[in-house]
């Protein structure tokens, strides 16, 4: 299987909150769709080069010359990267400023933005982060573990966070079984194998003792880097006779009971898509239907409302528990967050906002929850729907 090198660094919601964070100004926020194939991506670098001009005639309206040069470096550095415009997804987002840098590449497009601000414009990333149909892979074999995280669209690895280990020789080192029998898996139909073991029973019983100790460093790995700060599903795709052992050791609550049963090697990435999303869809519209539920029980409650006027007073006095924001969607418009006032404009303007994205960004920092739902799945009357804690 092939993934033509390309890794992503997993979006979390602590990578979130670290840019929400207070950080020395300026803070440059640039946004841009990317192509991953040849000739779509040979403008991407030059439509970069385009939008960090935009930054650079932001900068020197407010600061001296020599100032914005030195902000713009790492920007111009990787205006340069010649392999970093041959391995990019489909949207990138680059943050800089005062000893601060990070590139993030999305599978999926973003809408060009080049902005200074006295802080990071996150939006794009906070949206992506609440899209419902996002899961990951996992996946395993005793030589090797390999993460994958995406949606029906597009599915990437994921740059594996160090102190996760790759193969159980890393997982155990010196307290690994020496190697006095073999294993070997003979292919079968679909990638499938049957294990024949060599060698003493007693040493077949300390190589399934090394397995299922291996097997519990890797789900206690990914789910304190990856499935606990994502909240995304996880499925494994593995061998046949991995699985029963795995989830039998798992004490991961997002590894869902349907996997993948088959080598990771034998199955090219779109077809590790495909299979993927085939355990997703059917728990994917009962999500839906229940989160839609929900919302139409508390509205017959009085305790919901698709009405933004009265959900944006609701979200000021902390009361909304769960926003359902449908995506594509933009009001243009200001909220002023402390009344819940809505004030009318154009999204023409660079001044105005969505006020979705605005009012998302409110109800999270009121502590509710916030899920970008596709337009295709379920369309919203008027673009929101919105539950109340009380």
């Amino acid at each position: 299987m092939t993934t033509n090198g390309l890794k992503m660094t997993s979006l979390t919601s602590a990578l979130l909150d670290d840019l929400l964070a207070p950080h020395r100004t300026p803070c440059l926020s640039l946004y841009q769709p990317t192509h991953r194939a040849y000739p779509a991506n040979r403008e991407d670098p030059i439509r970069f080069r385009n939008l960090v001009k935009e930054l650079e005639t932001s900068l020197r309206q407010k600061y001296p010359t020599a100032e914005a040069h030195l902000l713009l470096q790492p920007f111009a550095a990787l205006t340069r990267d010649r392999d970093f415009w041959n391995h990019t997804l489909d949207g990138l987002a680059v943050l800089g400023g005062p000893g601060f840098f990070r590139t993030l590449r999305f599978p999926q497009p973003v809408m060009e933005l080049a902005v200074v601000a006295d802080s990071f414009h996150t939006k794009p990333l906070r949206r992506f982060l609440q899209t419902v149909d996002r899961f990951q892979v996992l996946g395993l074999s005793l030589h090797a573990l390999r993460l994958f995280e995406g949606n029906r669209r597009a599915l990437d690895e994921v740059d594996l966070a160090p102190g996760v280990p790759r193969t159980i020789t890393e997982a155990l080192g010196g307290e690994l079984t020496e190697p006095h029998q073999t294993v070997a898996s003979y292919g079968g139909v679909g990638g499938s194998s049957v294990p024949m073991r060599h060698g003493h029973g007693g040493k077949s019983d300390e190589a399934d003792i090394d397995a299922d100790r291996f097997f519990r460093a890797v789900d206690r790995a990914v789910l304190e880097h990856y499935s606990r700060p994502s909240g995304l599903p996880l499925i494994l795709a593995a061998l046949p006779e991995h699985h029963h052992r795995f989830h039998q050791v798992s004490q991961n609550p997002f590894l869902v009971s349907q996997g993948i049963r088959f080598n990771l090697d034998s199955l090219s990435a779109d077809e590790l898509r495909v299979q993927a999303w085939e355990v997703i869809e059917p728990k994917y519209p009962a999500r839906l239907a229940a989160l839609k539920g929900e919302f139409e029980h508390a509205r017959s409650r009085g305790i919901g409302s698709d009405d933004l006027a009265q959900v944006a007073e609701a979200a000021v006095s902390g009361r909304v528990a769960t926003l359902m924001i449908e995506a594509g969607r933009q009001i243009a418009g200001r909220l002023d967050g402390a009344t819940g006032r809505i004030e009318s404009a154009d999204l023409s303007d660079p001044q105005v906002d969505d006020l979705l994205d605005d009012l998302g960004e409110l109800v999270v920092s009121k502590g509710g929850t916030v899920l970008v739902i596709p337009t295709e799945r379920m369309a919203l009357q008027t673009g929101l729907a919105a539950t109340y804690r009380y």
